[in-house]
């Protein structure tokens, strides 16, 4: 009778054990998914920090009469493509997805980067206190985006590292957790530059 009664207590000691282990990872997995999550909204929250300051750049460069109206159509469509794309947290862990939302982002990035580089041609536009004012903002919140990005990779980069490893990857299969998408460099940045001097 004393075996038997061991044996169940040892038994039942291991369960706990055993439960308490799957518990404890799959908390930790929840965390690094709130730390992914908490990553992500910031760098959502400096895109509509972009997205929001553009009607006002593209307001203030309107009222340079012969500016180029090719690039400020660029710039308000590459807008308007962002704000088409929904984002929900499904798109973090779909590959293809999540590429077509950053496409949309480097797309607006990009309009915004050559409307920058035409205002050099422009310097009454270049003396205007409200376009240097919304031009310092915008970098701002561009170098604000790289950083939120670096911290969502470095979230993304900790939560994939733990689901893969065993045990932890047999639990995240039961549980459907699925390895998040990085951001990515873009193919222009793939190829340095050309620098020429005149």
């Amino acid at each position: 009778m004393k075996k038997g009664y061991t044996i169940l207590l040892v038994i039942v000691l291991i369960i706990i054990i055993l439960v308490a282990s799957i518990v404890g990872r799959y908390n930790k997995m929840q965390t690094k998914k709130v730390d992914v999550d908490t990553a992500w909204s910031q760098v959502e929250n400096q895109y509509q920090r972009r997205f929001d300051l553009i009607p006002n750049l593209v307001s203030t460069v309107q009222g340079a009469a012969d500016f180029e109206k090719g690039t400020l159509t660029d710039v308000i469509e590459a807008r308007a493509k962002v704000g088409q794309m929904t984002v929900t947290p499904e798109t973090l862990t779909d590959p293809e997805a999540f590429a077509k939302f950053q496409k949309a982002q480097d797309g607006l990035s990009s309009a915004l980067s050559r409307m920058m580089l035409v205002v050099e041609r422009y310097p009454e536009l270049k003396a205007n206190q409200n376009f240097l004012e919304l031009q310092a903002q915008l970098e701002g919140t561009e170098n604000r985006v790289a950083v939120e990005r670096g911290r969502f990779n470095d979230s993304v980069k900790s939560f994939n590292a733990y689901i893969v490893v065993f045990p932890n990857n047999i639990l995240a299969g039961m549980f459907g957790m699925k390895p998040m998408a990085f951001f990515q460099a873009t193919e222009e940045a793939q190829t340095a530059p050309k620098v020429q001097f005149n």
